[in-house]
């Protein structure tokens, strides 16, 4: 795995939730461009930046979580990824921690969601529990990575999502900003519902 960055900050928390929020890249903050390590093709998805900075505001410390088999490809380097990562920071704010699994699914490694590594890593850098924390992302790897981890999931279905994902589902919401909004009305102890 990639050293997550930057490192995490004290808790600033206030009012229910979680402690922290961790997002999927692709389809989910940003526009998905498959092995994408061309910071001018970043585009933030509606209401990315509102969504982020609701977290922010609260002092809920939110984090990037991203399998990137570009990288075992041969299909960009490290420098691609942080070239993104720069610029999805200079249009959607700063993140607090960034995991990044450079593995391809037959590599077998433990950081690729599905397993919960990346979750893990992200949470221990943050100093927080994964039971504190919540998982937003667009594909049913997403939500198997949060549920191996013990965190919360939540689908943003786009049209990638298929079918199964959303039924197997334990929340999901029409949209980023519905999704935020249903982590900060529960604790992540409580009901699911969105």
């Amino acid at each position: 795995m990639l050293p997550p960055w930057p490192g995490g900050r004290p808790l600033r928390r206030t009012g229910p939730g979680p402690d922290a929020v961790l997002f999927d890249r692709d389809g989910t903050l940003i526009e998905d461009v498959p092995y994408n390590a061309d910071p001018a093709l970043v585009r933030p998805l509606p209401g990315a930046r509102a969504a982020l900075d609701l977290l922010r505001a609260r002092g809920i410390a939110v984090a990037v979580v991203s399998n990137q088999s570009g990288a075992a490809r041969g299909r960009f380097t490290r420098y691609g990824v942080e070239a993104v990562r720069r610029r999805v920071e200079v249009l959607l704010g700063p993140f607090d921690v960034w995991a990044i699994c450079p593995h391809a699914a037959w590599q077998g490694c433990a950081c690729r969601k599905p397993a919960p590594g990346l979750v893990l890593a992200a949470c221990g850098r943050l100093g927080v529990s994964p039971r504190r924390v919540a998982v937003i992302g667009d594909i049913g790897t997403d939500m198997a990575a949060a549920r191996a981890a013990g965190a919360r999931g939540v689908l943003v279905p786009t049209p990638v999502t298929r079918r199964a994902e959303i039924e197997a589902a334990t929340e999901w919401a029409p949209d980023l900003g519905a999704a935020v909004r249903a982590v900060l009305r529960t604790s992540p102890a409580e009901g699911r519902a969105i």
